[in-house]
């Protein structure tokens, strides 16, 4: 997915109007009457060193990674596993499904607004509103309406969308971000229960024959490994958030 980073890059960017000037120069050179020389930066490089800095953030709020890495820390919790996986791998493996998932709207973005853009057909400004219908719909395919009306609300818009294609991206930004942390704890809880079953059982075993001072934890983690492995938990799991957002349906 090499036009992954180029396509939100071109997302970002067309958005400031001061991208669609020319001839504009990242830095200028000043001379000074004495014969000295002042270098000073224009505002389309503080525009794009910005814009780069925001990438992470809209790749995290306006995607499936959101989902997809509270699923995970809430399973391996679930587990009763500090470290394994780390942090790193947890983000690695989000990261890369969240490129997986979101290919389809990349794609579309790239062939309505990157190509036409970096080819000069289209111009900066119209080259945004093409990528933002593809983010949109996808967006607004997994934003509860409950929310996107609580955002409305707040905002203090009431009756002013006839259509939740009329809201804009500030609400809907939001909005989405808010439908996937309460779906991801809808599969988190779904996920916890069979190794609560597990800890309970195992803990009340414990209980019965007196060894209170061993940590129920420490024996019920080879067997909720072993569950894990013999249902292939992480086949189900994949493939649990990838039907989640559509694929495969």
């Amino acid at each position: 997915m090499g036009y992954l980073f180029l396509a939100f890059a071109a997302f970002i960017f067309s958005s400031e109007p001061a991208f669609a000037q020319q001839g504009i120069s990242a830095v200028t050179v000043n001379t000074n009457p004495d014969g000295s020389q002042d270098y000073s930066m224009t505002l389309q490089a503080l525009f794009i060193m910005t814009a780069l800095s925001l990438i992470p953030a809209f790749i995290m709020m306006m995607t499936s990674f959101t989902r997809i890495i509270v699923v995970l820390s809430i399973l391996r919790q679930a587990i009763g596993l500090q470290q394994a996986p780390s942090n790193q791998i947890l983000i690695g493996v989000s990261l890369f499904l969240s490129m997986f998932i979101m290919a389809p709207v990349f794609e579309e973005i790239n062939v309505r607004a990157l190509q036409p853009y970096l080819d000069e057909q289209i111009g900066s400004k119209e080259a945004f509103e093409e990528a933002k219908g593809p983010m949109r719909a996808f967006m607004l395919s997994q934003t509860r309406v409950k929310d996107l009306e609580t955002f409305v609300r707040i905002a203090g818009d009431e009756g002013k969308y006839q259509e939740p294609e009329e809201v804009p991206l500030t609400i809907l930004i939001p909005s989405f971000v808010t439908s996937e942390l309460k779906t991801a704890f809808q599969i988190g809880f779904m996920l916890f229960i069979p190794f609560l079953i597990i800890d309970l059982v195992v803990a009340s075993i414990l209980m019965a024959m007196g060894m209170m001072m061993l940590s129920p934890m420490i024996v019920s983690l080879p067997f909720k490994l072993m569950l894990f492995v013999l249902v292939d938990g992480w086949n189900l799991i994949f493939g649990t958030l990838a039907t989640s957002f559509g694929m495969g349906v």
